[in-house]
């Protein structure tokens, strides 16, 4: 973990949250996220996928809001985190990672849910790898007893101030977080210094 690279927001000051991808997953994330108090920014190159957000917001009764955007820089451009809801194949999350890494302000938190992906390769590839983190879990409290549980995964380059955003973030929507550094053998970075 990198203490030294600090500057992005506390908890208190995560007020926009960035969803790219308005399939069932970021769906009901950005609901999740507009009904503890965020304010979200929905982005889909599905027009219809956003159609349905909306009507299921207009049910909601929440205390954030939830608008739609129709580019990822639209999305992204006051976000203080970014999660992306992407297929969990390599060329996607790096594509979407590197348009959320320069079209978001330096202070957004790029988070992305995945299971097959290693954060340290995705964080490699970006200009703010202290800000990058992945989760592997659960991320909306589904109709169980119990609250949700995720791993949030980092790359041994996170700042002390990501993690603890991060983890008060996903608090605050119910979640537990185990924080870890990331298990999963990095495939694009060679030649690495031991």
């Amino acid at each position: 973990m990198n203490d030294g690279l600090e500057g992005g927001p506390s908890l208190s000051e995560i007020r926009t949250v960035a969803v790219i991808g308005a399939g069932v997953a970021g769906r009901s994330f950005a609901l999740a996220c507009a009904g503890a108090g965020f304010d979200v920014v929905l982005e889909d190159v599905m027009p219809a996928n956003l159609r349905k957000a909306e009507a299921a917001y207009a049910d909601l009764s929440a205390t954030g809001r939830l608008r739609v955007a129709l580019t990822v820089e639209d999305a992204v451009r006051e976000a203080d985190v970014a999660v992306d809801f992407v297929p969990d194949e390599l060329e996607s999350k790096l594509e979407i990672f590197s348009m959320i890494d320069r079209m978001a302000p330096p202070k957004t938190i790029l988070c992305t849910p995945s299971y097959a992906l290693s954060i340290t390769d995705l964080a490699s590839c970006v200009y703010r790898p202290e800000r990058c983190v992945a989760v592997r879990g659960k991320l909306v409290r589904g109709d169980a007893a119990a609250p949700p549980a995720v791993r949030l995964l980092y790359p041994v380059t996170a700042a002390e101030s990501t993690l603890t955003a991060m983890g008060g973030f996903l608090y605050t929507l119910g979640v537990e977080v185990r924080q870890e550094l990331d298990p999963d053998v990095p495939l694009l970075i060679k030649n690495k210094v031991r």
